[in-house]
């Protein structure tokens, strides 16, 4: 569960009673839902306090911090919070009753002194406004603590880039240094010929376990090419001792022509396996499309899977998500058994060949193409229908319709390659994008 550093502030001109009444029932919420409560009940009524606290929650790598507006207080406190506590920022202000009596607590203009302090010095935050209890607060809570935790992960992230993009793919390029100024992320650069030397020195027995491994989930596993398919799966062993020795989260592969040119067989399936693995890959050395990846892994706790789109048809409303078979198994629709296949174009194995399940999807991209970084969102539900194309494929009806999402898509000049995961999480993401100063642009 994440970690959520906890500072009750109030003034004690207001009702501290009452104040103490309600901060015990914010507190009891947050420990009822699970929640690593760094904090306690006491109220923050002066900046000695607010340094003392901030000096505690230092000691932990938070994913969040609340912030209870108990009772009114000016915005002094939380802009020292914030300027000695670095987390994201969620203020809560809780409502009280209309009964013509004392203002209590004047809970939201304390919220609103404090946005428009750290609006004008450059600092994000969420907020909420309801009482305790409430179930939209809590779920609100949990959306942009999940989105605090990906963004603390992905500041001790490492991807690994194993060669470099093929010519003429610009929507693979990358920047390492602004990566991890604005995301956190570490590239690690991987020769292309040294991952060669170590798939041909896989040790045979242990190949030989991943193949009676996959055996029973494809059809026609025998039917592959001996050779090319051991080359695949000692390609799968490759990637996943690398990953352990490098301490990766994630990779991105240039996975053609060398893999079929040098290597005589297709590294589709191995990343199909390592992405099974909740190690996600992308295939062109697409190193945003594998930090996208893992974005939506973190933020789904499920697979995610980078794939081209490939076609539209704007009198149906519907897109086709395309890619050669490097799709994870676990996105298979479960009544029909996936195939081993060869390459469409390079004809050797082994790659993935099954239609997409049908379900709720979100779409996402870490895009750079304006030369900031945006995140690209979307949502649609995944169609039950038959394959498209040999490979991976699945038919998408995008929430905005088809024709706006292949406008924006081209109007934009968007990168080639998306990425998805099963179920709705764009409201998440949503919030990830603002805790890291990033546009987002809506698909």
């Amino acid at each position: 569960m994440p970690i959520i550093g906890f500072v009750p502030i109030a003034r004690p001109t207001f009702d501290v009673p009452y104040a103490e009444e309600m901060t015990g029932r914010v507190y009891n919420q947050l420990q009822a839902a699970g929640y690593n409560v760094i904090g306690d009940q006491s109220l923050i009524m002066s900046m000695d306090d607010i340094d003392s606290v901030a000096d505690t929650l230092n000691q932990h790598d938070l994913d969040l911090l609340l912030m209870l507006q108990a009772s009114f207080a000016d915005s002094t406190m939380v802009m020292r919070l914030v300027e000695l506590v670095d987390a994201p920022l969620v203020m809560w202000a809780l409502p009280e009753p209309r009964v013509g009596g004392r203002l209590r607590l004047n809970s939201f203009c304390g919220i609103n002194l404090a946005g428009h302090g750290l609006t004008r010095e450059g600092y994000t935050y969420d907020y909420i406004y309801a009482e305790p209890e409430e179930d939209s607060a809590l779920t609100r809570l949990a959306t942009i603590a999940r989105a605090g935790e990906v963004r603390r992960k992905l500041r001790t992230a490492r991807i690994g880039r194993i060669g470099e993009h093929p010519a003429g793919f610009d929507t693979c390029q990358f920047d390492a240094g602004a990566l991890k100024q604005a995301v956190g992320v570490e590239i690690v650069q991987l020769e292309l010929q040294q991952v060669f030397e170590e798939v041909r020195q896989a040790e045979p027995e242990a190949v030989s376990v991943v193949y009676e491994q996959i055996r029973g989930q494809l059809s026609n596993l025998e039917n592959m090419d001996r050779a090319a398919t051991r080359g695949t799966l000692s390609t799968y062993l490759t990637l996943d001792r690398m990953a352990e020795t490098q301490h990766l989260n994630g990779i991105a592969v240039r996975c053609w022509p060398e893999f079929f040119t040098d290597l005589g067989c297709s590294a589709c399936g191995a990343m199909s396996l390592m992405t099974d693995k909740m190690m996600p890959c992308s295939c062109e050395a697409d190193v945003n499309g594998t930090i996208t990846q893992l974005i939506l892994q973190w933020v789904s706790g499920e697979a995610a899977f980078g794939t081209d789109v490939v076609s539209f048809d704007v009198h149906e409303d519907i897109a086709v998500l395309w890619h050669c078979g490097l799709a994870p198994l676990s996105m298979a629709d479960p009544d029909v058994q996936p195939q081993a296949a060869i390459h469409s174009n390079r004809k050797m194995p082994l790659l993935m060949e099954f239609r997409l399940k049908p379900g709720r999807v979100t779409v996402a991209r870490l895009s750079e193409v304006t030369g900031e970084y945006r995140l690209v969102i979307g949502g649609g539900e995944m169609m039950k229908a038959p394959p498209s194309f040999t490979g991976t494929s699945g038919t998408l009806r995008f929430d905005s319709g088809a024709q706006h999402v292949m406008d924006t898509i081209m109007n934009e000049g968007l990168e080639h390659h998306l990425a998805i995961t099963y179920g709705d999480h764009s409201e998440t993401l949503v919030a990830l994008a603002r805790m890291l100063n990033l546009k987002t642009l809506m698909l």
